[in-house]
């Protein structure tokens, strides 16, 4: 016999039978048989094997019904997770990427007789978000993994910290701009007299006398912008002399705002997101490692790459390797030693003299440095207990 022409039927049926993706209607899932056309099903129903397995499948229904139908769910809710993750998409485009499958478990032999029933199924089960348009039934699945969301939680404790971060920085520098405010002596009200000249010749002078300083460490950088004697050769009138009286304390505000904003410049140069350093009291948060640690307090042994320590946790002797998002300072008892450890002076010893609960920051007194002897606020997060 002959071999069938490329476009004839015998041809195109051979090539259709090869690639294993004919009609869903002429396939029987009880005996996993796909047939060509509706004549090779007809038979199959008819066959000897087809009758056996109905009549096992009539002794029980329900537990063959139930099979199938976990089936199919559990494969196409793996396909939608693994295939188009969180994604919302049309409930049509993943069916028909899961029948590709010639292994497939068809939906005609699960509870759902329609696509639409199912995907309303896992909307109501909760294992995908659905959503009715004009354009059809869109699903969206829900990813509850323990892994995801423990990581989402940690972004979200990463964020907030940062936030609190920055919220913490503007009200050190709201505290400082008032405390330099509050005390700056009180300018007097300026004396307006009336402009009298002896002689046409004399020069008329004016003396403003010196700015007042700004309280602090840092009024010595104020006192470039003070201006301590502006005299005037010129005929002036009288509302000339307004204007000139006030330029002093146009002078004070200007440096008084760039002031402000060095020191946010500062602050924010001199702050690092690592913070460990060795022979510091620090306390395990993570919850991953099982009770037997959580909130436990440990030393850390060594540093490595900035941001994992070797800790060795105090009452048992342990040694873990943790990342420094699992740990946290530890503040301890007035009086105790503690190292600053982020901010201007950072690696530097204190001793804590009280602590401010309302703005969550302690009062040091510097032990070692250039500036020992100094007393400064700093943040919870920022200094941590010696060992």
């Amino acid at each position: 016999m002959g071999k069938a022409d490329f476009l004839s039927p015998k041809a195109i049926s051979n090539r259709i039978k090869a690639k294993g993706l004919q009609k869903l209607r002429w396939y029987c899932q009880m005996c996993q048989k796909q047939c060509r056309d509706e004549n090779g099903f007809k038979c199959h129903c008819m066959s000897e094997s087809h009758q056996r397995q109905l009549l096992l499948a009539s002794e029980n229904p329900t537990k063959f019904m139930d099979y199938f139908s976990d089936e199919f769910k559990s494969d196409f809710v793996e396909l939608l997770r693994r295939r188009f993750g969180t994604k919302r998409v049309h409930n049509n485009i993943v069916y028909n990427e899961y029948i590709s499958n010639r292994e497939h478990v068809h939906m005609n032999s699960t509870q759902w007789e329609t696509l639409t029933d199912f995907t309303k199924w896992l909307g109501r089960e909760g294992f995908c978000k659905v959503d009715e348009t004009p354009k059809g039934w869109y699903i969206q699945y829900i990813d509850r993994d323990p892994e995801t969301i423990r990581r989402q939680e940690e972004q979200a404790r990463k964020k907030k910290q940062e936030l609190d971060d920055e919220e913490r920085s503007a009200r050190m520098i709201e505290e400082q701009v008032r405390r330099g405010r509050d005390g700056k002596d009180t300018d007097e009200a300026p004396v307006y007299t009336e402009l009298k000249r002896e002689s046409e010749e004399e020069k008329v002078a004016f003396n403003l006398g010196a700015c007042s300083s700004v309280a602090g460490p840092s009024k010595s950088r104020y006192r470039g912008f003070c201006v301590k004697y502006v005299i005037i050769y010129l005929n002036l009138s009288v509302s000339n002399w307004v204007l000139v009286s006030s330029l002093s304390s146009v002078l004070g505000a200007s440096a008084l705002k760039m002031e402000k904003k060095k020191q946010q410049q500062q602050q924010q140069s001199v702050r690092t997101d690592y913070w460990l350093q060795p022979n510091i009291i620090v306390k395990v948060i993570t919850k991953r490692l099982g009770e037997k640690y959580h909130k436990k307090k440990a030393v850390i042994v060594e540093v490595r790459e900035k941001y994992t320590a070797v800790v060795k946790i105090i009452d048992s002797g342990d040694k873990l390797k943790l990342d420094q998002n699992h740990l946290e300072t530890v503040i301890p008892a007035p009086g105790k030693e503690v190292l600053i450890l982020n901010g201007p002076y950072r690696d530097t010893e204190a001793v804590l003299e009280g602590i401010d609960e309302k703005n969550f920051s302690a009062t040091l007194t510097l032990n070692s440095g250039p500036q020992k002897g100094k007393s400064v606020d700093v943040a919870y997060e920022d200094f941590s207990k010696l060992a």
